[in-house]
């Protein structure tokens, strides 16, 4: 197969069990072909899906999908499900505050003063106001770092993210698995240990079943003889052997999972977790717009920090925070989140302003733009990001905070459209009415002036939040249309899973840029 192929064509790599390819016979395990063997020895499988114009519409539809559990239940772990409190909305409501007479007098002055009677606003920007981002220079140029920006194959990039050091490490804590349950097979070559080959081609069909969009389909469905099912599932492995991979997949040694869970509630999956987002950061450089957001991976089973938030298609699952280029979708860096850890090393700070520190340390005084919701946005987080690490900040912010002015929550008597601008040294605000009764509040300490946009009559602070706040979001959509996860007891396989996701998006984007004469383009890709 031609890999040289138009730019129309989106390549995905599956590698295949080479050398002791197993076919399957009436579902059993062993049945082996040598004429198909010596076939397999000699050739890569390369899987290409032509995004016609429906499937990238499709691209950022979320789809539905019915559950099939094919592992063991973890009876062992501890189940808590902690419920999130809402965020409020980009458009607030009417709040009713009164405003005192000393308030209404403040009007006269040039400033506004915050709520906790310290913040000064001025109602008037500085006398040369400029827009900041003229002044963000980068240090770091976006695009692909070290050896990723010489590599083209699909195969070699994923490879970059789960390298044979990473397939290593999976290889070794999956025969430990499986070597726990020989006992319950009477033939050794039933439950034979797994490889390096056996274990990428393993993964290669969970990309190809994502691909498909069949991740959820019950696995017999993959397996069927009568020409409705790929051929590529039945030519890699058998359906038993299949069913043993799934329940067997391990991350960790389960001889000390025990000792290290006391310190670490991630401890199932931490060392893989880590050097996989840690290749996310090592080979890309993402640009001057980034997105901090998180997201929910949809689980019901056992798990003491699985979340319940009522506003995400999934309501239950454990939540990931995510720092994603606001442009290229790239995900840079991830955070699982486990509530309070217990004393030790893993023991960290769950509160906005130190995610967002911790998201973001690797791109510190790079002078780059982080784009959040009222979640995380808060006035010192501002000022520490500009000051500490040359960032700047775009970020709806919640009315309550003490440091915002009563006249920027009161909507009483403002008109439809209308905005409201303070300035602090280095961060404007602003009030925007988009309809009665409702008001939007933003930060941002990219602007230090009041343009409001000719065409929609916003303010341009809203209109660059507009641009830049869906990273996450649209990362997120596409994982779930070409989602690899398949239903599973186990929480540690949901992060496993997310991690394969993004990989493959990743992937998607440094093949894209190291092939600049491929006709798809990631804008296109991503069009509703």
């Amino acid at each position: 197969m031609n890999t040289r192929a138009s730019g129309d064509w989106l390549w995905m790599h599956v590698s295949m069990c080479s050398g002791r390819n197993r076919i399957s016979g009436k579902g059993g395990i062993g049945h082996r072909n040598s004429h198909t063997q010596k076939e397999m020895r000699q050739q890569k499988v390369l899987i290409h899906i032509k995004m016609d114009d429906d499937q990238i519409r499709l691209l950022l539809e979320e789809l539905s999908s019915s559950s099939s559990y094919e592992d063991e239940n973890d009876s062992e772990v501890e189940d808590n499900v902690e419920v999130q409190e809402e965020t409020y909305d980009t458009e607030q409501d009417d709040d009713n505050d009164e405003i005192s007479e000393e308030e209404h007098n403040e009007r006269s002055h040039d400033f506004y003063l915050g709520k906790d009677g310290q913040t000064r606003w001025n109602k008037s920007p500085a006398s040369n106001p400029t827009r900041r981002r003229a002044r963000n220079i980068v240090t770091q140029l976006p695009g692909a770092r070290g050896e990723a920006r010489n590599l083209k194959e699909p195969g070699e990039l994923w490879r970059l993210f789960f390298s044979e050091g990473t397939i290593n490490l999976i290889v070794k804590y999956t025969n430990e698995q499986i070597n726990r349950m020989k006992h319950n097979f009477t033939r050794e070559r039933d439950c034979a240990d797994t490889d390096n080959i056996e274990i990428e081609a393993f993964l290669g069909l969970l990309l190809f079943a994502g691909v498909r969009r069949n991740s959820r389909l019950n696995a017999k469905d993959f397996f069927r003889t009568d020409g409705s099912s790929p051929e590529i599932f039945r030519l890699t492995m058998g359906l038993s052997r299949f069913f043993l991979l799934m329940r067997c997949l391990r991350f960790d040694s389960k001889d000390t999972r025990e000792e290290r869970i006391k310190l670490d509630k991630l401890a199932p999956i931490r060392e893989l977790f880590d050097i996989v987002v840690g290749t996310f950061k090592k080979y890309y450089s993402v640009s001057q717009y980034v997105t901090i957001d998180e997201k929910l991976e949809a689980f019901r089973g056992r798990c003491n920090f699985r979340q319940y938030i009522p506003s995400k298609p999934n309501k239950y699952g454990i939540k990931i925070y995510a720092l994603t280029d606001a442009k290229m979708f790239y995900t840079h860096t991830m955070e699982v989140y486990v509530g309070k850890q217990p004393d030790g090393p893993n023991q960290v700070d769950n509160s906005a302003l130190a995610l967002v520190l911790r998201l973001s340390e690797n791109i510190y005084n790079t002078g780059r733009n982080i784009t959040c919701d009222n979640f995380f946005t808060s006035i010192p987080l501002i000022d520490k990001l500009e000051s500490q690490h040359k960032l700047t900040v775009i970020g709806t912010i919640r009315k309550n905070k003490r440091e915002l002015p009563k006249h920027f929550t009161e909507i009483r008597g403002r008109a439809e459209k209308s905005s409201l601008f303070g300035h602090r040294g280095n961060c404007s605000l602003v009030s925007y009415v988009p309809k009665k009764g409702k008001n939007v509040l933003l930060v941002s300490s990219m602007h230090d002036d009041a343009q409001i946009n000719e065409d929609t009559g916003k303010p341009e602070i809203i209109m660059d939040y507009n641009r830049t706040k869906g990273g996450v979001d649209s990362v997120d959509k596409m994982c779930e249309t070409y989602n690899v996860a398949r239903g599973t007891n186990r929480w540690p396989m949901v992060i496993f899973y997310s991690l394969m996701n993004v990989a493959g998006i990743n992937t998607f984007i440094i093949y894209l840029q190291n092939n600049p004469n491929k006709k798809l383009a990631v804008g296109s890709f991503l069009k509703p």
